[in-house]
């Protein structure tokens, strides 16, 4: 508590100095918008604080030089309208994935990037635009730079743009940079990037990260790389629309719609109840087939038997969130297109005194469909959700679903309307976030079985994860095999070498005996 009341003090003296001491002389210097959210949002305050230890005087001259770039390059009124439509394509920056911590990934391509004076500023422009598009969407959550250097030379280097990029983090955006993972740099930049360090200063240079295929998988998972860094991503950059958000939304009980406040079809509205109907009248005799099995195993367990059935199902896994428990903990398990297993189940359970609003938000909004998808729970109840495939679509294990959730008073009501605006007023830092993965069984399992094995996250060796671990191990056998075949070059290198001095030592004797004779 007293930490806090320190923080708070901090914040306020800030705000007064900036008012007495920096205002009054550069206030044409400023954006009106942005001297008003310092004096509004403790949060960008104290992140310019935490970004310089803490000391006023430095937290001042950050927020000045900050505040004047920001006005500089309008970056209050930067849009994709005032951008050049061909940056935007290139696809040289932006942001996609997260590390292993849960940071965004902000990547800079460096390959295709050319150095071309006239267009510096827009691209610096569309630096700051992809920072403050991401800062207003997540609120400052920092982010983790990628360098992708892959297949790159001395022509693409661009120091000038280079420093721009550091300078948004160090001197810009305050506690925006997590880390700056650089993969693959030649050996020949090495010289280069002892300037960049030289930029960053001392408390940043422990972010720099410098990897390959080997080891960068340390910082940022498989499925969010590239298959030439080693992963397994297929992401292809592509604009329009903008790619800065893996998960579409919204997605509504009947597939992708355009608008939260648009409404189904009376059509759509039957057919979606008759078949929750028919699910829900399977769900009840899957229910019965279980209530059989438990009675079956107590009467066991009351005849002191060692019998333990070989298909036991194993205990259902639970992420425990602030707001809701939700099970299966972390992926959803659907059929190939072999199997035709096409639905699952997850199971919400509100742990708060308060109806828990959430919505349901996918990478795939074309190919699910979630009932329901936005609703609310009650106090200490638990909520099904079921997620199908439909029009003929099959799961990806790229696929991936995220399931929002955020506490409502006790005086705001459960309404469309309602819950809709609910989420236009909830403060970002509010809402509980869970991500889920998806898994594709490769198996000749009847249908019905997926939602109750899915229900129960029965995980299965299938034949996709064998090939995962055959792919794998090639893929080490094939860095051996160029590890061998180095060595074998500089082997043959040095022993040619050495015929040449024995050639050139067995010369110079000739000659001093020649001399001699």
């Amino acid at each position: 508590m007293a930490d806090r009341r320190d923080k708070a003090a901090l914040v306020s003296e800030t705000r007064r100095r900036f008012e007495a001491e920096y205002l009054p002389d550069k206030s044409d210097k400023y954006d009106s918008r942005d001297v008003e959210r310092l004096q509004q949002d403790d949060k960008w305050v104290e992140n310019y604080l935490i970004w310089r230890q803490d000391v006023v005087d430095d937290t001042l001259k950050m927020i000045d030089q900050s505040f004047q770039w920001r006005k500089e390059y309008t970056v209050n009124d930067l849009t994709e309208s005032v951008l050049p439509k061909a940056l935007l394509e290139n696809g040289a920056l932006f942001l996609h994935g997260y590390d292993k911590e849960g940071y965004k990934l902000f990547w800079f391509r460096v390959k295709l990037h050319v150095r071309d004076q006239k267009q510096q500023l827009e691209k610096k422009k569309l630096v700051a635009f992809w920072l403050e598009h991401y800062a207003k969407r997540d609120h400052g959550k920092p982010l983790t730079v990628v360098f992708d250097m892959a297949e790159t030379g001395i022509s693409h280097i661009d120091l000038d743009f280079v420093r721009f990029i550091v300078n948004c983090f160090t001197d810009y955006y305050p506690n925006f940079l997590t880390k700056i993972v650089i993969f693959e740099m030649p050996w020949i930049m090495n010289a280069a990037f002892k300037i960049v360090k030289g930029w960053l200063g001392p408390d940043a240079i422990s972010m720099l990260k410098f990897t390959n295929k080997s080891d960068v998988q340390e910082y940022i998972s498989g499925e969010y790389l590239p298959p030439h860094m080693g992963g397994t991503d297929s992401f292809k950059y592509s604009y329009p629309p903008l790619v800065d958000d893996d998960f579409q939304t919204p997605l509504c009980e009947n597939g992708p719609i355009t608008s939260e406040d648009e409404h189904e079809s009376k059509e759509e509205i039957d057919a979606d109840a008759k078949e929750t109907g028919d699910l829900n009248e399977e769900q009840n005799l899957n229910q019965k087939k279980m209530n059989s099995i438990e009675q079956n195993s107590k009467s066991e367990e009351s005849d002191k038997t060692e019998f333990k059935p070989k298909n036991a199902k194993k205990a259902l896994t639970t992420f425990k969130g602030p707001l809701l428990h939700i099970s299966p903990a972390e992926e959803l398990y659907f059929g190939s297109k072999e199997t035709g297993e096409k639905k699952c189940l997850i199971v919400l359970t509100n742990v708060t005194k308060n109806v828990v609003a959430f919505k349901v938000r996918t990478t795939a909004p074309e190919k699910y469909r979630v009932k329901p998808s936005n609703s609310s729970c009650e106090p200490g109840t638990s909520l099904d959700i079921i997620v199908s495939l439909h029009g003929g679509f099959a799961a990806s294990l790229q696929d991936r679903f995220l399931i929002m959730a955020a506490e409502m008073d006790q005086s705001s009501g459960s309404g469309v309307q309602d819950l809709s605006q609910f989420w236009k007023e909830v403060p970002r830092t509010k809402v509980m976030e869970h991500r889920l993965r998806c898994h594709v069984i490769e198996s000749s399992k009847p249908s019905t079985l997926t939602l109750k094995e899915n229900a129960f996250n029965i995980p299965a060796k299938t034949n996709e994860d064998l090939h995962m671990q055959l792919t794998h191990l090639l893929q080490i056998n094939k860095r051996l095999q160029e590890q061998i075949d180095r060595c074998l070059w500089f082997q043959q290198l040095s022993a040619v070498l050495s015929l040449l001095s024995i050639t050139v030592v067995a010369f110079c004797f000739y000659l001093v005996y020649t001399q001699r004779g």
